[in-house]
């Protein structure tokens, strides 16, 4: 890690401690040179994982492309960014807990809808009807149905 202030490659860490609730782990660190102190958040991430598309093609999981549809669907929703951050580690956990090195992008929306459902939802109704491509009103109403029961 290097420093933000000289840019010397070597620091030392000083302090470790989990942050926001166990999600990810924070840093405290010192620059060997200037001895400038500053703080690095660190969290797991998933790595080599491939999402198989309908289509069949396949192209590695981003992390950035999950959080901008969730995004899309939370659109004049009242949430925190640190509620949003746990929605997303928690859809990360879930795919993790498959223990698969590629995903189907079927199972990976049923994730989604799964933790949305729980999170927020009107988002959930506005990512389903996206995901599920519900052609006319009544499949919007039996999903609506589903919902409330």
């Amino acid at each position: 890690m290097r420093c933000p202030v000289c840019n010397h490659k070597n620091t030392s860490v000083i302090d470790t401690r989990p942050a926001e609730n166990d999600l990810s782990t924070r840093r405290r660190r010192q620059c060997d040179k200037c001895e400038y102190r500053f703080s690095t958040i660190e969290e797991t991430e998933l790595l080599d994982l491939i999402v198989v598309k309908r289509d069949g093609k396949r192209e590695a999981y981003m992390r950035d492309k999950l959080e901008s549809g969730i995004r899309r669907s939370l659109t004049k929703r009242a949430f925190t960014q640190d509620d949003f951050h746990r929605l997303v580690h928690a859809i990360e956990r879930d795919i993790q807990k498959k223990k698969k090195r590629e995903i189907s992008s079927s199972e990976l929306g049923e994730i989604v809808m799964k933790n949305l459902r729980n999170f927020d939802k009107v988002a959930y109704i506005r990512f389903a009807s996206i995901y599920r491509d519900f052609k006319d009103v009544k499949n919007f109403e039996n999903e609506l149905k589903r919902l409330s029961k």
